[in-house]
């Protein structure tokens, strides 16, 4: 995985838990679930490109 993509898929993460915080802050429930599904996509991401590099070695 390099650095490059983990990087993105870290701040899509952290992008996610802010979406999900502002909405609950400003009681968006629309905002917060499209907050929770970005923490989710970039966390799929990122164990997509570990499974790749399990096997890569």
């Amino acid at each position: 995985m390099s650095a490059l993509d983990k990087a993105k898929n870290k701040a899509e993460e952290l992008g996610g838990v802010a979406k999900e915080h502002a909405g609950e802050a400003t009681g968006d429930d629309s905002m917060k679930a499209e907050g929770q599904a970005d923490q989710a996509k970039g966390n799929l991401k990122q164990a997509g490109e570990k499974i790749k590099d399990a096997f890569k070695d």
